[in-house]
């Protein structure tokens, strides 16, 4: 009989152990929903989910970096205006220390993903962060080796999306695959 029992404790508790897990991994999963919910994508479960800093930001995280690195900055939104016309905009919040041009480094790639047109946007330089917004006008605090991996989705009903990370190049970059492994599950209905 005390065979029993502690063989049925020890499966007992391999079975609640893997209830756990299975819970906590579905736990991590933070599904984004935009457009009231036509337009999913899961967070990456290293992003720490943030209230955002201003209204027309509909969702907020934090992605650490690599140690002595702040967190960068990520932000989802439905945008107004062109394609060209918000890359010409985020172009324009970099200089570059040698006083070349910023869109010439910055790399620009139309994808699909499913029937959905997506374009990755990647630049780098000294962002000028304007911590009132871009167009608030005011004070601008010039950050260098910054970078800005960007996505902006369109979609024929709900409009275009902006996905934009913005923080420490060395920051971002540690992040740069969970951006575009999270891109690869974007949902449309």
């Amino acid at each position: 009989m005390r065979r029993f029992a502690a063989t049925f404790v020890a499966v007992i508790a391999v079975f609640s152990g893997l209830a756990m897990s299975s819970a906590e991994e579905g736990a991590k999963v933070d599904v984004i929903k935009l457009s009231e919910g036509k337009i999913t994508l899961p967070a990456p479960a290293s992003w720490e989910r943030k209230q955002p800093r201003t209204r027309i930001v509909e969702h907020e995280f934090a992605a650490k970096g690599p140690e002595g690195t702040s967190p960068a900055r990520i932000t989802l939104m439905g945008a107004g205006g062109g394609v060209e016309a918000n890359i010409d905009r985020w172009v324009g919040q970099f200089r570059q220390k040698d006083g070349s041009s910023s869109r010439d480094k910055t790399k620009v790639e139309r994808a699909k993903v499913g029937d959905t047109e997506v374009h990755v946007v990647d630049i780098s330089g000294v962002y000028q962060d304007s911590p009132g917004g871009p167009f608030a006008g005011g004070r601008v605090i010039p950050r260098e080796d910054y970078r800005m991996l960007a996505a902006i989705i369109v979609t024929p009903k709900s409009g275009h999306y902006f996905i934009k990370m913005i923080g420490e190049a060395d920051t971002v970059e540690a992040n740069a695959k969970a951006f575009r492994e999270m891109l690869t599950k974007l949902n449309v209905k």
